[in-house]
């Protein structure tokens, strides 16, 4: 048969009677999905667990040239939805979240770019070309602006352009703001637009090729780039656990602690890793799942440096994700289960999406102080019999 790629419910409907499939998949209304994505035959269905977690929260701004301003702050308990099929996950967190008391969160910086290159004769016109862009940022926005009208994006702000010259090519990250949402397809039109209408029209050296994304950031790969200069909302977490809370709640020392930070820093230098943290992808993975961002983005939004080390009374301990590609609108936070747990955390719409990459990191940060303690035990025996118990089939 041919296989009908639309979504309206005539080709849903063969597709499912095609595959056979008939049951919890395709039990529910498939419309409100359909937006969301090509050849829409049925949904997955995955549980959902929550966690309380206390958060001292900023409120933030940007200001005229895209710094972010903290404008207040105020602590409370937030709902975390998981959307994932890991045994222990939701439970680590919950007793991570219980011995942090309050994390405090903050917003550093925001940016998402696009890392485009223009393929020169050589490398005097590439250079020439680099030197060229330098200038045009400011006409470059206003030449954006007076362009809105067309199928630009206004809500991608251009705030700077970074050259890097080797061989023929001049490779250019572009840095964009781009409000509540992640942002991709709005700087990937101002991005193309920039490129074929303005430098390949304009610029004093003709480039032989332009290519929209040659990989100098690293898009959805990651690299130390991203690591470094972040591509979403960078975010830093941090709580001091007392020494109580250590024994009590996480049942080891601060002296274990420290040691597997001094052990766990050392193995990631020794691997190459460009993140040194012990399992931050769970909860950024079960929190985009749960709330519709993009799966795509999970390998680098989950970029992160921890740190840990012992003060009086107790351990102080932080985690730095460069680049949350989080956002707020569009995409898959329009879905109706999506839309709900972002509502469920205050985060639905427009102002919200600093809110949420905070919340993001500070339940990341949740999950790394319970897995850490959890290692840290003596022969890390806490760590695998949580394994032992909850890892399903033997």
């Amino acid at each position: 048969m041919r296989w009908p790629r639309k979504n309206d419910p005539a080709s849903i409907r063969t597709r499912q009677d095609a595959l056979g499939l008939n049951g919890l998949v395709t039990s529910i209304d498939l419309e409100p999905f359909a937006g969301a994505a090509e050849a829409v035959t049925g949904v997955a269905v995955i549980p959902v667990s929550v966690v309380p977690l206390t958060v001292e929260l900023g409120d933030y701004e940007l200001d005229d040239d895209g710094r972010t301003q903290e404008t207040g702050r105020g602590t409370e308990t937030v709902h975390v939805p998981l959307a994932h099929t890991e045994g222990g996950l939701t439970a680590s967190m919950t007793r991570g979240a219980k011995a942090a008391g309050t994390i405090r969160t903050y917003v550093l910086h925001d940016r998402i770019t696009r890392a485009s290159c223009f393929v020169c004769r050589d490398a005097a016109e590439a250079t020439e070309l680099a030197r060229w862009l330098e200038g045009e940022v400011a006409a470059m926005r206003a030449w954006l602006a007076d362009h809105e009208e067309t199928f630009l994006s206004r809500h991608a702000k251009l705030r700077e352009v970074t050259s890097h010259v080797v061989g023929p090519m001049c490779h250019v990250l572009w840095a964009w703001t781009t409000g509540d949402a992640v942002g991709p397809n709005m700087m990937t039109r101002n991005s193309y637009a920039l490129n074929m209408a303005y430098i390949m029209e304009r610029a004093p050296v003709k480039p032989e090729r332009a290519i929209l994304e040659a990989n100098m950031g690293g898009d959805k790969k990651p690299s130390f780039q991203y690591f470094q200069h972040g591509h979403g909302k960078t975010v830093l977490a941090d709580c001091t656990l007392s020494d109580e809370s250590i024994r009590r709640v996480l049942r080891t020392t601060p002296e274990d602690l420290e040691t597997l930070a001094w052990a766990g820093t050392h193995g990631a230098v020794a691997s190459g890793m460009q993140s040194v943290a012990f399992t931050p992808a769970s909860a950024i993975a079960a929190l985009f799942a749960a709330t519709g961002q993009d799966l795509g983005m999970v390998g680098t939004s989950s970029m992160a440096h921890g740190t840990g080390r012992r003060v009086e009374g107790g351990f102080h301990c932080s985690i730095r994700f460069p680049g949350l590609e989080v956002g707020t609108v569009g995409g898959g936070t329009s879905l109706p289960s999506a839309r709900e747990w972002l509502e469920l955390l205050g985060c639905a719409g427009a102002g919200k999406v600093y809110r949420f990459a905070q919340i993001a990191a500070a339940a990341a940060l949740a999950l790394e102080i319970s897995a850490s303690a959890a290692m840290a035990t003596a022969g890390s025996e806490n760590f695998f019999q949580a394994h032992h118990e909850r890892g399903g089939l033997r």
